[in-house]
């Protein structure tokens, strides 16, 4: 993986300042999925972007994390684009992203595939751009990430440097709702692409 640009977040044209949502409750941040933006899947491969959790309490971001990265990559000959979290030190908002290490490489984790909603069935207004499913996707096959499915959307139509996110779980016959929402910023270039552990 690239380390690109290690200062704070990248500014953008946007209309929606990504500084307005750190703070914004959960009602605010659903209405922003349901009226997001298509995304083409394209426009993410190759890229890397600083992540924000955002709606979760103070106590839950302190025992886990408020920054982290998703990475974004089209394997060779590959019909979809794939991804996956990276772990990093947590250095504040705007810190420069430092990388936690695993086993002589960044940490990753959580790898997942990049799907057009049409094939889901998606709660209500979290169908408006793409689908990253983290089953079947390299994870180990009792990790509970496998469940996992985020609705990701444009805040701007046509600008994939600022995206929104939103996690539910996909129980089969029911979709649990959960409070976590994230920010996603264009950072910098995929280096090189991570494989799951279990392959």
């Amino acid at each position: 993986m690239n380390g690109g640009s290690t200062s704070g977040r990248n500014r953008s044209t946007n209309v929606i300042d990504p500084d307005q949502l750190i703070d914004a409750d959960k009602r605010s941040l659903r209405a922003l999925l349901a009226s997001g933006h298509p995304i083409d899947a394209d426009a993410l491969a190759g890229w890397q972007y600083r992540g924000t959790s955002l709606g979760m309490p103070g106590f839950v971001d302190r025992l886990a994390w408020k920054t982290f990265v998703k990475a974004f990559h089209r394997d060779p000959g590959a019909a979809l684009v794939r991804g996956w979290n990276v772990r990093i030190r947590q250095t504040g908002l705007l810190g420069p992203i430092e990388p936690l290490r695993r086993d002589g490489g960044p940490f990753v984790f959580g790898f997942f595939r990049v799907e057009r909603p049409g094939g889901y069935v998606v709660p209500d207004g979290a169908d408006r751009g793409l689908i990253l499913d983290y089953n079947q996707s390299g994870n180990p096959p009792l990790d509970p990430i496998n469940r996992l499915r985020d609705p990701l959307v444009a805040l701007e139509p046509g600008n994939s440097d600022v995206l929104l996110g939103w996690s539910y779980l996909d129980l089969g016959i029911v979709r649990v709702p959960t409070p976590s929402y994230f920010l996603l910023e264009r950072w910098a270039p995929v280096g090189e692409p991570a494989v799951p552990r279990t392959r």
